[in-house]
C-alpha cells in the first residue's frame, strides 16, 4: 500500500545491537521514512529505545506491531528462532520485510520464507547481509572475471578467533539451539561472502565440536550444556568442480581471524576479512603482494538504502536475497547433518530433516 505523501513508515521487532548502530542511523537519514513503532523483549527495553530514537509507538508483542495499518515494512531484528514467524505474518499482513542474519533456525523454515515471498512478488523481501568483503566484493569478482584466477582448483575459508576460547564466557543465545537452531559460529555469514565470487557447494563432509560443552547460562545462572558448536571443519566441492576447505572456531586463542582464499590454475586471491586487506599474485609472481581497491569499485554497507529503494521500486534486492538465504541455510544443515553422521551430504538438500535433528 502508497501512501498518498509517498512516505514508508517502519517497525521494528527485536531492536539489538545491529538495529541500533546500523538500521535506526540508516532509515533516519533517508527522506520520506519514518520508524514508527517498536517491539522488543521486554516493554521497558522497547521504552528505552523508543525514547533514544525518537520512536512514537511502541506495541507489546510483535503481532499487534503487524496488526498496525500504519506500519508498512517490518525488520526483524529479534534471533533467528523469530524470523521465519515474523516473516510469514508480516508478508501475510501485505508488509515488506528486511530480516536480520542468519535467515532462519533451519532450511525448512527458510524454503517456507522463500516459497511465501514468491507468492507476494510486489512485496520487498531481504535479508541483511554479511558485512565481510563488501568493501572489496566488486573489485575480487573484476579480478575474477578478467580471468586472475584461471580456473578455480581450491577456495579456503577460515574463521577462527578467541570469542569461545575463556570457558568463564557466559552462555550466548547464539549457542542455544532453541534461539539458532543449526546456526553455527560464522558459517553461515562466511558462507554467504564465498557465494558472491564462488559457485555453491554440491557436497559436503564436516565435523564439528563442542570442544567446551558446558557455560553459565546468565538467565538461570546455572551450568547448561552448551547446544552449537565451537569448532567446525568441512570439505566442500563446488559445482565448477573445484574444492573448498571451511576451518570456524570460537575457542582460539591467537586465530587469524577470518579470510577468504581463492586459488586458481593462473594465480591466487586472499581477503583478509577482519582486515579488509586483499592480496594476489599471478603464477609467474614468487610473492603475493597488495592489491589496492580502485575507488571506483569501493563497496561498502547501504543495507537500509537498498531496502527503501526497492520497496520504491527503483532497484531490485541484490545483497541478501530470500533465494541466497536458503543457499547459505542448506549448507547449515548440511554441515550439522554431515557432521552429526559422519558422512557426506549432497546439496541442494532433496528433503528437510527434523528441524531438531
Amino acid at each position: 500500500m502508497r501512501r498518498p505523501d509517498g512516505a514508508i513508515r517502519v517497525g521494528i521487532v527485536g531492536a539489538g545491537g545491529v538495529t541500533r548502530t546500523r538500521h535506526l542511523p540508516g532509515f533516519a537519514a533517508i527522506p520520506g521514512v519514518k520508524v514508527a513503532g517498536v517491539c522488543n523483549l521486554r516493554r521497558e527495553s522497547s521504552s528505552r529505545i523508543a525514547r533514544e530514537f525518537d520512536i512514537p509507538t511502541i506495541y507489546s508483542s510483535w503481532e499487534h506491531l503487524i496488526d498496525d495499518d500504519a506500519i508498512d515494512a517490518v525488520v526483524v531484528g529479534a534471533w533467528p528462532n523469530l524470523h521465519c514467524p515474523v516473516t510469514l505474518a508480516a508478508l501475510d499482513a501485505g508488509k515488506h520485510v528486511l530480516t536480520q542474519a542468519r535467515m532462519a533456525m533451519n532450511a525448512r523454515e527458510a524454503q517456507r520464507m522463500f516459497d511465501r515471498s514468491r507468492e507476494c512478488p510486489d512485496l520487498t523481501t531481504m535479508i541483511v547481509p554479511s558485512p565481510y568483503g563488501l568493501l572489496g566484493e566488486t573489485f575480487v569478482r573484476k579480478l575474477i572475471a578478467d580471468g586472475f584466477l584461471g580456473t578455480l582448483r581450491e577456495v579456503h575459508v577460515d574463521g577462527l578467533n578467541r570469542d569461545l576460547a575463556d570457558p568463564s564466557t557466559l552462555l550466548s543465545w547464539r549457542q542455544a539451539t532453541k534461539n539458532s537452531g543449526f546456526n553455527m559460529l560464522t558459517l553461515g555469514i562466511l558462507y554467504e561472502t564465498v557465494l558472491r565470487w564462488v559457485a555453491p557447494a554440491t557436497r559436503v563432509l564436516a565435523h564439528a565440536s563442542k570442544l567446551l560443552s558446558k557455560r553459565i547460562d546468565p538467565e538461570t545462572g546455572k551450568t547448561v550444556r552448551v547446544g552449537t558448536p565451537d569448532s567446525l571443519q568441512a570439505l566442500t566441492t563446488q559445482e565448477d568442480g573445484s574444492r573448498g576447505t571451511y576451518r570456524l572456531s570460537g575457542v582460539t586463542w591467537h586465530g587469524p581471524g577470518m579470510s577468504v582464499a581463492l586459488y586458481g590454475s593462473e594465480g591466487s586471491l586472499v581477503y583478509d576479512l577482519t582486515r579488509e586487506e586483499i592480496r594476489g599474485a599471478t603464477r609467474a609472481e614468487r610473492d603475493m603482494t597488495p592489491l589496492a581497491i580502485p575507488d571506483q569499485l569501493r563497496g561498502g554497507w547501504q543495507v537500509e538504502a537498498d531496502f527503501i529503494a526497492s520497496i520504491r521500486g527503483e532497484r531490485a534486492v541484490t545483497h541478501t536475497t530470500f533465494e541466497t538465504g536458503v543457499k547459505y541455510m542448506q549448507f547449515t544443515e548440511a554441515v550439522a547433518r554431515s557432521s552429526r553422521h559422519q558422512s557426506p551430504v549432497e546439496l541442494p538438500l532433496k528433503e528437510f530433516s527434523n528441524p531438531s535433528l
